[in-house]
């Protein structure tokens, strides 16, 4: 059999290729890759989204039974936009080991080390099944995924266990945080900036709700476990872009910004919500109202991932050791597909080549090593779900 790492490489720089941003198509790459696992002689679903310009994949090697292996990964990245790149970030460019582009950390580098494997997959008889499963949009929430649970969640064909492969520098990682994602609208009333009195501003109505936003992270921070697993070892809470107002010299209408929390395993997944609600609606809108009865302050959610609960001690964390080669098991604070999988009831656990601290910055990269060390890890699957 052929060393698969070199085939891992070519097939890294084929996935990189794509631009599968979030906000673009997959299609292409989910193509390619129905493709090559054609040419072996797999048999892939495509699982189309809502609005036919985004898909899944979902393949099966081995018997269809119960008990198998998932190998999940995402196909979608993070934009490149007002980054420094050094290199073309969607050409794969090769420097003292490290393999550089848009993707290859965060996870087309797992991506790429499961299709090449693919052959010695198949040159095994599996006693139970290796399902391939790659998910579109999980950058901004884990949506595709939601897609392909209810075809991998079927009885008499569930598997025993699924296998995330975020970068974790291949440790077997059993908990993370969940994310909650909201875009807040205020909508006050124009009028000219010399006369503040007979407006509302929206843009500081905003910033007062920024402000609240911030003090409640602060209490986040106050009230973190100095023993915890978790760097930070408290419910983060961050806000991002904000948009808001025409011209100096108008009061602003609008404003608008989006906001996340990303929850403890443990935490109350609402209590933040709950409380930036009612800041919104008991002290900051009647404020607003007392100028013009028509102002409003809308928060839409944008996003939930669950947390990833661990199961310590459980059969399936002590086999992911096994395989491994681990005595312990990590816990991070980004969140990914498998809190979604063990919501379903799924065991799930991220194992995954390449370091998270390279993922969304320019120049990101992975170190051929960790797919050498994926490679093997996934042998050790192999060897698993063969019986041996």
């Amino acid at each position: 059999m052929s060393d698969p790492v070199p085939s891992a490489v070519d097939l890294l720089g084929k996935l990189v290729a794509f631009d599968t941003t979030s906000r673009n198509s997959n299609l292409e790459l989910i193509r390619f890759v129905a493709d090559h696992l054609a040419g072996h002689g797999v048999d892939a679903a495509v699982i189309h989204d809502d609005t036919g310009t985004k898909a899944n994949l979902l393949a099966t090697i081995g018997p269809e039974r119960d008990g198998g292996i998932v190998l999940s990964g995402h196909t979608d990245v993070v934009p490149v936009d007002g980054q420094d790149w050094r290199t073309d970030p969607f050409a794969l460019a090769r420097s003292d080991g490290k393999l550089f582009g848009r993707g290859t950390a965060d996870m087309k580098g797992f991506c790429a080390t499961v299709l090449a494997m693919v052959p010695e997959f198949l040159s095994r008889t599996l006693a139970a099944p290796l399902h391939i499963a790659f998910s579109h949009d999980e950058e901004v929430g884990c949506i595709g995924i939601h897609g392909m649970i209810p075809r991998i969640a079927v009885p008499g064909l569930t598997p025993r266990a699924v296998i995330v492969g975020e970068p974790t520098g291949m440790r077997v990682v059993n908990a993370h945080k969940g994310i909650r994602a909201f875009r807040t609208t205020v909508t006050g009333l124009e009028a000219h900036s010399s006369a503040t009195h007979k407006g509302v501003n929206a843009v500081m109505a905003a910033a007062d709700l920024i402000a609240f936003l911030s003090r409640l992270a602060e209490d986040e921070k106050a009230a973190a476990d100095p023993d915890s697993r978790f760097d930070p070892p408290f419910t983060s809470v961050s806000v991002g872009p904000i948009s808001g107002g025409t011209a100096l010299n108008i009061i602003p209408r609008h404003c608008s910004f989006t906001w996340e929390y990303r929850p403890l395993p443990d935490a109350d997944g609402n209590e933040i919500i709950d409380r930036f609600t009612e800041y919104a609606e008991a002290d900051v809108l009647p404020r607003l109202r007392r100028i013009h009865d028509e102002t409003s302050i809308e928060t839409a959610a944008l996003a939930r991932v669950p947390p990833l609960v661990p199961e310590n001690d459980s059969s399936v964390e002590t086999l992911m050791m096994a395989l491994a080669g681990a005595n312990r098991t990590f816990a991070v604070s980004y969140a990914t597909e498998a809190g979604v999988f063990r919501e379903a009831g799924i065991p799930a656990v991220v194992c995954g080549p390449g370091d998270i601290m390279q993922a969304h910055r320019p120049n990101e990269f992975i170190a051929v090593e960790q797919i050498e060390a994926c490679v093997d890890f996934l042998r050790r699957v192999l060897d698993h779900v063969a019986g041996e």
